[in-house]
């Protein structure tokens, strides 16, 4: 999908979030600012209302909302976040660290900096559920350091994974699954902002196709108009019905069988991110091809190493960092 995506240029406001009580509390801190856990499924619109709560809080969001997505941080290696163009300016002269203490640097550094509007900056920790508990405690000294001038929000699947002292220093913010009609909702608002052909059957097919996942939504809605023109009926199914998954599957496990991991992993993010596949599903589809490739031992291995990642996704921790790990063993 090389149009932007309409997930990230229609954010929504903090008025036009469905959930009453998400939108008092971001309300609350525009005027109070304070840190916040926002704890919810995926696909619920947590980092989407965090944005909303940036563009409200500061005059100067591009600058004063500082985004890290922890499952992907923590995912690469030493050099990969050197070399980050967002972190490197912190990490000069600084490769003997470890990676851990990499990550810790660069958000100690980030929240010391003064904001570029306003008294204070909004920092979001996306994907919390993977922060190690040694992490977690560097992360809470950050927290009482700069607590006057940056305001940390947590998003996470699993909030009983981060210690106590961190829930005790936030607000707690729950954040359901969106219903169908919520989904609708936004679908009806991003189509009629980009002046999309639709119907009513057509938004409800891609409403129902998402599955309570409001990411995954949008990014079925984009992809059924710029593979049809338009969101109707017949255009969803043709569109969504069609979506070569085993394709990309069987890219993504040969670069991984030759040891190309940078580039499996990079087919693994287009599958989770701009796809909208769960973890879930490509397992299963990796599963299918695994079948088809493999036998004996070598087989037996996969469904084993499978079998891990699958308790690993229903216990809610991260997706990609597992599916990652599995896509590593295979290399070896």
């Amino acid at each position: 999908m090389d149009a932007p995506l309409w997930i990230e240029s229609h954010l929504p406001t903090v008025e036009e979030l469905p959930q009453q009580q998400v939108r008092d509390a971001l309300t609350l801190a525009v005027d109070e600012p304070m840190n916040l856990i926002l704890a919810g499924p995926q696909g619920a619109g947590k980092t989407a209302a965090v944005r909303a709560l940036a563009q409200k809080a500061h005059n100067d969001p591009e600058n004063d909302l500082i985004e890290l997505n922890i499952d992907d941080v923590f995912s690469r290696t030493k050099t990969e976040i050197k070399n980050d163009p967002r972190f490197a300016p912190f990490l000069v002269g600084r490769s003997r660290l470890s990676k851990r203490d990499m990550i810790n640097h660069v958000i100690k550094e980030s929240a010391g900096y003064a904001p570029v509007s306003g008294t204070y900056k909004t920092i979001l920790l996306d994907n919390a559920e993977s922060i190690r508990e040694d992490f977690q405690q560097a992360l809470r000294r950050v927290m009482e350091q700069y607590y006057r001038t940056t305001q940390f929000v947590i998003a996470t699947r699993q909030p009983s994974k981060l210690i106590a002292p961190i829930r005790s220093r936030c607000f707690t913010v729950p954040v359901r699954a969106p219903s169908h009609d919520e989904i609708v909702t936004a679908l009806v608002r991003v189509l009629d902002a980009e002046g999309v052909d639709y119907n009513d059957e057509g938004v409800e097919y891609v409403a129902g196709y998402a599955g309570g996942d409001l990411r995954r939504a949008m990014l079925g809605a984009q992809t059924t108009y710029e593979d049809t023109g338009e969101v109707t009926m017949s255009a969803a199914y043709e569109a969504l019905g069609t979506i070569k998954l085993t394709d990309a599957t069987e890219e993504m496990l040969t670069a991984a069988e030759d040891g190309e991991f940078s580039d499996a992993r990079k087919t693994l993010d287009e599958l989770l991110i701009e796809e909208g596949y769960s973890g879930a599903e490509v397992l299963t589809d990796l599963l299918a091809v695994a079948r088809s490739r493999y036998s004996g031992r070598k087989l037996a291995s996969f469904h084993r190493l499978a079998g891990e990642v699958d308790m690993n996704l229903t216990e809610g921790t991260s997706d990609r960092l597992h599916l990652s790990r599995l896509l590593a063993e295979i290399g070896r």
